[in-house]
């Protein structure tokens, strides 16, 4: 196994384990993760060609969808709604 799947995998249970806790304290760990996301996709695209990055950016847009909403509206100077 190499690396970069390996590290996709930790990524992964890491991600999982963060959304089991508590809304307000997933604010740090869940923003360093959404910042990693990139690194390690285009990691494994680089050792494992972009067909393998493609389906690893669907589970993280996928895994991430309601945050990466969230700065959506947020750069586009929507009113947003932070949850409790």
């Amino acid at each position: 196994m190499s690396f970069s799947v390996a590290l996709s995998i930790f990524w992964v249970i890491a991600s999982t384990i963060v959304a089991f806790l508590p809304m307000r304290r997933q604010y740090l760990p869940g923003g360093i993760l959404l910042i990693l996301a990139p690194v390690v996709i285009l990691f494994l695209g680089y050792q494992h060609g972009w067909l393998w990055s493609v389906p690893a950016l669907l589970a993280f847009l996928s895994m991430y969808r309601n945050p990466l909403r969230y700065l959506w509206k947020k750069w586009r100077g929507h009113p947003v709604e932070r949850p409790e």
